[in-house]
């Protein structure tokens, strides 16, 4: 593909995403298929695309502020930027991508006044931005992050400018995960074990992984591993009757299934039908015939009142911000407002009540969200203390010491109670966790 069109294509791109009239991850698949019959992307242009439009939206402030000194439509100039941060990422990954990966290919699209702009803004150190565009968060979300992590604050937002890798779960009744190191390696894929989580697998780039027979075969599945230690905490056993009460596209459920060793029942319930028919495929690949996928209208639902009183476990990673993500989906930070924080909070709390009613005396209740709000994690967890004396806290350490988690206690809060992980601290997605027993 000619530089000029590539070019010409992000700054469409990044106009569509600067919109934000739908989640960034969506635009862009939108735009791919949309462009299909317009014009060639294959993998490296795609690769470019996205992550250009991903960089604008991570470091929003900061290109805005520097694209006021060049000339041209704004979308090319947030575009040129967004490319530049691309290829330096790759670099430092030592991973460029050929052709496309290098600044020739990328001065080819532009004239030599916006090349020299670019080589202005390059040179820019962080001492000529005030501090939100350094930080490139909107100003409630830098206030309350920064209150609660004080000069950890810095740390977590250098690590926000950047993507994630990928992680895997390995699929421990079909694998073991070094076999399953071993394999990917021989296909070329460097990958090292996640640290905390004992099916996880890492890789800093991003490989198409669908075309290999070990996720065709169900052998391994994306999954964070801060989402894994989740299925951890809840400690599904053989036989048991089991919720996940937010079940989405199945990824925890999947887990959990394994962790029961395909045994029990485990019911994956969800108000969005959608996201539950997107677990079937997941599903047949697994092997799995313990789960149940379950639409429900509400948390109040006539098929949760049914099963009350009947649950040895029930995890709820309820619906929140999605602010532990940021690395992977910038645009949150622009289209949450603490208006949707005040209204997420009360869902949260009442999601977690009905779910409590499932459990039987001694099951095991464990909240979990993807946000990195107390008002979301911590305050919800002890109103739901404070309301259900019949609930009692269980520390997290102490259960991931159970499982012989390496560094347990660094994963939690101070006094051990929740599971607190951080992006710049953990590299996982940014996760809450909270259990309890119902006595």
């Amino acid at each position: 593909m000619h530089p000029k069109a590539l070019l010409d294509a992000c700054t469409e791109l990044t106009r569509l995403l600067l919109r934000f009239d739908h989640p960034a991850d969506s635009v862009v698949s939108k735009y791919f298929r949309d462009q299909r019959k317009q014009m060639a992307l294959g993998p490296r242009e795609r690769g470019v695309l996205a992550e250009t439009g991903y960089n604008v939206l991570r470091q929003k402030l900061r290109f805005e502020h520097l694209a006021k000194s060049g000339t041209g439509v704004r979308e090319r100039r947030l575009a040129i930027l967004g490319w530049a941060a691309y290829l330096d990422s790759q670099a430092k990954l030592q991973q460029p991508q050929a052709t496309h990966g290098d600044r020739g290919f990328m001065k080819a699209a532009m004239s030599e006044m916006e090349f020299k702009w670019l080589a202005d803004c390059d040179a820019a150190t962080d001492e000529a931005f005030l501090a939100p565009h350094r930080h490139n968060l909107p100003p409630w979300l830098a206030e309350a992050l920064e209150a609660q992590l004080g000069d950890d604050f810095w740390p977590l937002v250098d690590s926000l400018q950047h993507t994630a890798g990928l992680d895997v779960r390995v699929n421990t009744l079909q694998a073991k995960r070094a076999d399953v190191q071993a394999e990917l390696e021989k296909n070329g894929i460097a990958v090292v074990p996640t640290p905390f989580s004992p099916w996880g697998l890492r890789m800093n780039a991003k490989p198409n992984l669908s075309k290999l027979t070990l996720f065709e075969k169900g052998v391994i599945e994306v999954q964070d591993e801060g989402s894994q230690l989740l299925a951890l905490l809840l400690d599904a056993k053989r036989g048991e009757m089991v919720a996940d009460f937010c079940a989405g596209a199945g990824g925890k459920t999947l887990a959990l299934g394994a962790a029961m060793r395909n045994t029990g029942r485990l019911y994956a319930f969800d108000t969005s039908a959608h996201r539950l028919e997107a677990m079937k495929p997941r599903l047949a690949r697994s092997g799995l015939s313990n789960i149940h996928p379950v639409a429900i209208a509400h948390e109040r639902d006539d098929r949760i009142k049914r099963l009350r009183g009947k649950m040895d476990r029930v995890l709820v990673d309820a619906p929140c911000t999605g602010l532990g993500t940021l690395r992977r989906n910038p645009d949150l930070k622009w289209r949450q407002t603490p208006e949707a924080v005040a209204e997420l909070t009360v869902k949260q709390a009442a999601i977690l009540a009905s779910a409590a009613r499932l459990l039987k005396p001694g099951g095991r209740l464990v909240y979990a969200t993807c946000s990195l709000l107390p008002a979301e994690n911590e305050e919800i967890a002890q109103a739901f203390s404070a309301a259900h004396p019949n609930f009692k806290p269980l520390l997290v350490k102490d259960l991931l010491t159970d499982f012989e988690v390496a560094q347990a206690d660094s994963l939690c809060t101070p006094d051990g109670q929740y599971l607190r992980l951080w992006p710049h601290r953990h590299g996982t997605d940014g996760f809450f966790a909270a259990a309890w027993v119902a006595a």
